[in-house]
């Protein structure tokens, strides 16, 4: 997908849940990851990340190594240059969204006072 989308258009490739979900853990390990590593992170099936892997790989987002360690097949998954700027635009794109919904974080709330985890547990009184 190109960089010069419409302000709020969100990258179909990356927006699918199964896909963000693997941008985003590979982004957030900052390293390789393998097969395995990513199939027991997300709680998903063989099939389901090899298929998204594979799109995300087919647009450039992610690499996919395979090679044999001690005999035995390993296929590790990393993301591209391309794939950490296209999960950037992403990232950017979605905050765009939300502040044009007028939705605030939950730490601005917090730091205002407006969250319930920054209260006590009953009485609704700060805790110190």
């Amino acid at each position: 997908m190109s960089g010069k989308a419409a302000p709020l258009e969100l990258d179909g490739a990356i927006h699918e849940r199964a896909r963000l979900a693997i941008v985003s853990a590979l982004v957030a390990a900052d390293e390789p990851l393998t097969f395995r590593q990513l199939r027991d992170l997300l709680s998903m099936t063989d099939g389901n990340l090899s298929v998204h892997a594979r799109i995300l790989a087919d647009v450039g987002y992610v690499s996919i190594d395979k090679q044999f360690v001690d005999g035995k097949p390993r296929t590790s998954f990393a993301m591209t240059a391309s794939g950490r700027a296209a999960f950037e635009r992403y990232v950017a794109r979605m905050r765009a969204i939300i502040d044009a919904a007028g939705i605030e974080s939950r730490g601005a709330r917090a730091s205002r006072g407006g969250d319930a985890a920054s209260r006590g547990p009953v009485s609704g009184r700060k805790t110190p």
